[in-house]
């Protein structure tokens, strides 16, 4: 979560966990679990989960601060307490492979104002700063979750706007990084009657004549697409941050360009390794 933000998991997260054998399809779909899995969370709903530094007046619970590696995995329920009543009010997530944040129990804790001023919402003009940007491989060298999530629901908006009819995608960043995924759904490549992608956002307006499908920006906030101004045709909305990077994406090369310098780089194509027991 960026500094300052919050977001609410309707459906239920966290411990007690009931196996999916047990419990059955229907009761697993009153969860909002759909498809088999190996266990079921039988936690609360409507968690609010924040950056932990937002995090404030609490400590940790000793005796809840089991982990998997080398830090705190959540396992045993809240692991942090008011530092004023001593009440289990939230947990703090930072284990290996973990994205690091803070679960408020919404039982626990109630919204006040805080009398300061809200900020400026985010305009579609900051989609287009670099800091924005969301590369697909996280610093470890891991395939990013948030791609892997981004691109489930923009290839699930492709497969119903195109019908199964087979699309061209443009050369470049989006047919590299989107191509593999595409094509596993939906015939590719030039063809007869296939369907033109382009992408389209703040700076990035569509060809003429309008392609079939644009792939535009969420809106970091709202959620709503991005489209031009009196636009009505199809469209495929992309995580913001996704999307900038496809817009720019900066350097993406394994390896420095050729040329005549001697000054000492990183050339490998192969990826670095951690140490055993490095986070």
């Amino acid at each position: 979560m960026e500094p300052a933000t919050y977001a609410v998991e309707p459906i239920p997260t966290g411990p007690p966990w009931r196996r999916w054998q047990e419990i059955g399809a229907d009761a697993a779909a009153r969860q909002g679990v759909f498809a088999p899995v190996y266990s079921v969370s039988f936690g609360a709903r409507n968690r609010i989960v924040i950056a932990p530094g937002d995090s404030r007046s609490m400590t940790l619970i000793p005796d809840k601060c089991e982990g998997y590696c080398q830090g705190v995995g959540g396992r045993a329920g809240p692991n942090l307490a008011c530092a004023g009543c001593g009440r289990a009010v939230a947990t703090r997530l930072d284990d290996c492979g973990m994205w690091q944040m803070v679960w408020l129990e919404p039982g626990a804790v109630v919204s006040r104002p805080s009398g300061l001023p809200a900020g400026p919402p985010p305009d579609w003009d900051d989609l287009e700063r670099a800091d924005h940007r969301v590369p697909p491989v996280e610093p470890d060298g891991s395939w990013s979750r948030r791609w892997e999530a981004a691109l489930g629901v923009a290839l699930a908006h492709l497969v119903t706007v195109t019908e199964d009819r087979p699309v061209g995608l443009p050369a470049g960043p989006v047919a590299e990084l989107l191509g593999h995924a595409v094509g596993r759904y939906l015939p590719t490549g030039p063809r007869p009657g296939a369907w033109s992608l382009r992408l389209a956002g703040p700076g990035i307006h569509p060809p003429r004549p309008r392609p079939d499908v644009l792939l535009v920006p969420r809106h970091p906030l709202t959620g709503a697409p991005w489209r031009p101004p009196g636009d009505a045709g199809a469209v495929v909305p992309l995580d913001s941050g996704v999307w900038a990077y496809l817009a720019a994406p900066g350097e993406i090369s394994p390896t420095p360009a050729t040329g005549s310098s001697r000054r000492a780089s990183c050339a490998t194509t192969t990826p670095c390794r951690r140490a055993p027991g490095a986070r």
